[in-house]
């Protein structure tokens, strides 16, 4: 194993990125989910049955990539 950091370099998807996630969101509130935890879920396990197929999320979400995913939600949560 190396002893150093590695820098990771995340494409930005921007506002199609937001447009995706809140259409996913959108899907799972409908059918009565909490958005949150089953994306949480997706997210954690890469297990797409987490995610409703109602209004074509479940694809939707799975054509998106994690680590951009991920890495967009920890720069809006830092306000980065």
């Amino acid at each position: 194993m190396d002893d150093y950091t590695r820098k990771f370099t995340p494409v930005t998807g921007g506002e199609n990125l937001r447009a995706s996630l809140t259409e996913v969101s959108d899907a799972l509130e409908e059918k009565g989910y909490n958005a949150v935890n089953q994306i949480i879920g997706y997210l954690l396990s890469e297990d797409p049955t987490y995610i409703t197929s109602h209004r074509n999320a479940r694809s939707l979400i799975c054509k998106l990539d994690r680590d951009e995913l991920l890495s967009a939600m920890l720069r809006s949560y830092l306000g980065k």
